[in-house]
């Protein structure tokens, strides 16, 4: 199971006018496994193998950049990012439909 952290609720807004439609714009990210390389002091190349990041602490403490399994601080980890485009109709029922790239 993938866990994703939504970064910015509704980044972008484009309105037009021929029928009144709205997107939105949703981008999430993860932190998947960690690419340090363990090994790099003696000249060789080792990663540990831990599969995802984990906050050791809550948000907004600097405990939160740091991997519960395996030590190392976020920025080790690979980032990925993924944007979803919520279209919505302002009609009589206000159906709203979801489209992922």
């Amino acid at each position: 199971m993938r866990r994703y952290n939504l970064r910015s609720n509704d980044s972008s807004r484009n309105q037009e006018s021929n029928n009144n439609d709205s997107r939105d714009v949703r981008t999430y990210v993860r932190y998947g496994e960690c690419e340090k390389n363990q090994a790099e002091r003696i000249g060789g190349h080792a990663v540990d193998g831990c599969r995802e990041f984990m906050a050791s602490g809550a948000e907004g403490t600097p405990q939160a950049l740091t991997c519960a399994a395996c030590g190392c601080n976020r920025s080790f980890h690979k980032l990925e990012v993924r944007t979803e485009v919520v279209a919505s109709s302002h009609g009589r029922h206000g159906q709203r439909l979801q489209e992922q790239r």
